[in-house]
């Protein structure tokens, strides 16, 4: 999908054919993508001075899930004004609650959208932000 602006992603799952997957889509659409494939790696690299402008995140991740990535993030002021978004397949409503209320600016769902729809997804949740 093409989109008007050019953003920097980074993408935080413990998943590396997800990582892969989705980093290629954001990139031929034009983006730069950063990676992490822990929440505990995330963390590090917004300490380093990371700066991405979308951060997506699994919520099931061994270590630092994405409940205490966003918990981190809130506590310790990391990531600017990066939009966050959960993209996971928990799809239970009192994890899309717990998330909202943690900071998340939106929640897809992994297992009902293909990488396309990720990605348009993403940036109606950036453009409903701005």
């Amino acid at each position: 999908m093409e989109h008007k602006k050019s953003y920097r992603i980074f993408l935080v799952d413990d998943d590396s054919f997800l990582l892969d997957m989705y980093s290629l889509k954001f990139k031929q659409a034009g983006h730069t993508v950063d990676i992490a494939k822990s929440g505990e790696e995330a963390l590090r690299k917004l300490k380093e001075g990371l700066a991405p402008d979308i951060m997506l995140f699994d919520i099931i991740m061994p270590g630092i899930d994405g409940f205490a990535l966003l918990e981190n993030i809130q506590k310790e002021h990391l990531g600017g004004a990066m939009a966050k978004i959960a993209l996971s397949n928990q799809w239970q409503e009192g994890d899309i609650t717990k998330v909202k209320a943690l900071g998340a600016d939106g929640y897809i769902v992994k297992a009902s959208a293909i990488p396309s729809e990720v990605l348009a997804r993403t940036f109606a949740i950036i453009d409903e932000k701005a």
